[in-house]
C-alpha cells in the first residue's frame, strides 16, 4: 500500500523533502513506517524519542495501523518546547509519551492521574467498556479546563488524554499530566482537571457485563 509522509523543520532538511510518497506492506503501523523510513534516512533515527505522530491531521500512537491513502506527518517539538497534548485516541495511550510532554526544567513536580477500566461497577461485574464522545466540542471543552487551570494556579504544563472505543478490563482509559514547580498546586489542579472531564467534557460509557449493556449516566450537562 502507499501512504503519504510529511516532513516539518529539521526532519525535512534531513530528508530533503516535506512529502514523500511510501510504499509499506498492507496492514504497517507507523513504528513500522517509521523504521522503513531509517533504512532509508538514518539520521531520522536520533530524533525518535521527542516526535509526536498525526495520522490525517489527528494526533496517533506509534502502533496505529496505517491504510492505504493515508497521510502521516511526523511532529519535531515546537519553537519553544512541547505543547502538552489534547488528545481523543482509539489506541492505546502512552503514558511516557504524555508524561514527558508535561516535563519542564523549571517544574519540580510531576502528578499524573491514570484512570483505569475496573471490573466491577455498582455490583455488576464488568468485562469491558465502550467511549464515545463530541470529539470537536470535547476537545474545545478539555482547552477550556486547561485555560482554566492556567488561570486558577498560572500553570502551563498540562495533558489530558482520553481514549475512545472498546477497552478490555484494565486498560488506562484517561490519562492527565500537570508539572508545576511545587507538588501542592501539581497535586490540586490534576484533581480540578479530573473532575472537570467527568463534569462537561461530553464523552460517554457503556459499561458491558455478564447481565447486559449499559449506558453510564452521570450529571446532566451543564448550561451556558
Amino acid at each position: 500500500m502507499r501512504v503519504a509522509v510529511r516532513f516539518f523543520a529539521r526532519l525535512r532538511e534531513e530528508v530533503g523533502a516535506a512529502r514523500q510518497e511510501w510504499e509499506l506492506s498492507p496492514g504497517s503501523t507507523v513504528r513500522e513506517l517509521w523504521q522503513s523510513l531509517c533504512a532509508a534516512f538514518p539520521p531520522l533515527a536520533a530524533y525518535e524519542e521527542r516526535l509526536g505522530i498525526a495520522l490525517n491531521a489527528e494526533y496517533a500512537s506509534w502502533e496505529t495501523p496505517l491504510q492505504e491513502g493515508d497521510e502521516v506527518a511526523f511532529l519535531p517539538p515546537v519553537s519553544g518546547g512541547k505543547t502538552p497534548p489534547l488528545a481523543l485516541l482509539r489506541e492505546p495511550i502512552e503514558v511516557g509519551q504524555v508524561v514527558a510532554s508535561v516535563a519542564a526544567p523549571d517544574c519540580g513536580a510531576v502528578v499524573v492521574f491514570l484512570g483505569t477500566v475496573r471490573n466491577h461497577s455498582q455490583g455488576r461485574r464488568v468485562r469491558a467498556l465502550e467511549y464515545e464522545a463530541y470529539p470537536e466540542m470535547a476537545l474545545r471543552e478539555m482547552e477550556r479546563i486547561r485555560q482554566e487551570i492556567r488561570q486558577r494556579w498560572g500553570l502551563e504544563r498540562v495533558a489530558i488524554v482520553h481514549r475512545l472505543g472498546h477497552l478490555e478490563v484494565g486498560e488506562v482509559s484517561v490519562v492527565i499530566a500537570v508539572a508545576a514547580p511545587h507538588r501542592a498546586e501539581a497535586f490540586e489542579a490534576c484533581r480540578y482537571a479530573i473532575e472537570r472531564l467527568k463534569e462537561s467534557v461530553p464523552i460517554w460509557k457503556k459499561e458491558m457485563g455478564e447481565e447486559g449493556e449499559v449506558w453510564v449516566e452521570g450529571p446532566r450537562p451543564p448550561s451556558p
